[in-house]
């Protein structure tokens, strides 16, 4: 297909917090750190596991650490890719992703996530079989805000004409370093207000994705 839309996964399509944030604090449970609220991790999730770890270790004061750090990155993976159980689907998702590929449309994943979670979750929600591509953020030497997933999502799609779905800063960067219209999602995980965040189009109910999609694409 010529055309494609590619999703953002955590905060876009999925709220993964409740599950991010138990894992987290069993992790700090397990190396006797003090746990961290909802918010606070909140606040760390968008740039892959490796940032998200080194967020966890700088709120404690252990930033310089760099073999805990590679410790707690393999452990976070381990404990995280099958824990799923708190992480829901947003409302109107699975509507918006038959419409969209009803309309001829290319689906693909562009995560932070490493790829092994991210097929588990999908998997477990039932999402997996909407996205023949999915590149995550252990898929190549980079990872978001670096264009080169995105490029590589499109380029795998065989789509000339892409609009990237995100949730945050990151992705609105994605997008604007690799040329492409973003389409900004904005119950997700943003870390401020929308009229900061460079966006084509904006929405806050997926009942609205594509028509705003068609507008883009047409």
């Amino acid at each position: 297909m010529s055309r494609a839309v590619i999703f953002d996964l955590d905060g876009t399509l999925i709220d993964s917090a409740p599950d991010i944030h138990a894992a987290a604090n069993r992790l700090m449970a397990q190396h006797g750190f003090a746990a961290f609220t909802p918010d606070e991790t909140r606040s760390f999730i968008g740039s892959g596991v490796p940032h998200f770890i080194t967020c966890c270790l700088t709120a404690r004061g252990r930033a310089g650490d760099g073999a805990l750090r590679a410790r707690l990155i393999e452990e976070f993976i381990a404990d995280y890719e099958t824990a799923v159980t708190l992480t829901q689907v947003y409302p109107g998702v699975m509507d918006a992703l038959d419409g969209l590929a009803g309309a001829d449309l290319a689906l693909g994943l562009c995560t932070n996530k490493p790829e092994g979670p991210a097929h588990s979750v999908l998997s477990h929600l039932g999402l997996d079989g909407y996205f023949p591509v999915i590149i995550g953020g252990d898929s190549l030497t980079v990872r978001k805000p670096d264009p080169a997933p995105l490029q590589a999502t499109a380029a795998a799609l065989g789509a000339r004409d892409v609009v990237f779905v995100g949730d945050s800063e990151v992705d609105a960067e994605t997008a604007a370093r690799a040329g492409v219209p973003f389409v900004l999602y904005t119950e997700g995980y943003r870390k401020g207000p929308v009229e900061r965040i460079a966006h084509d189009r904006a929405f806050s109910d997926f009942a609205h994705l594509p028509g705003l999609i068609r507008g883009l694409l047409s």
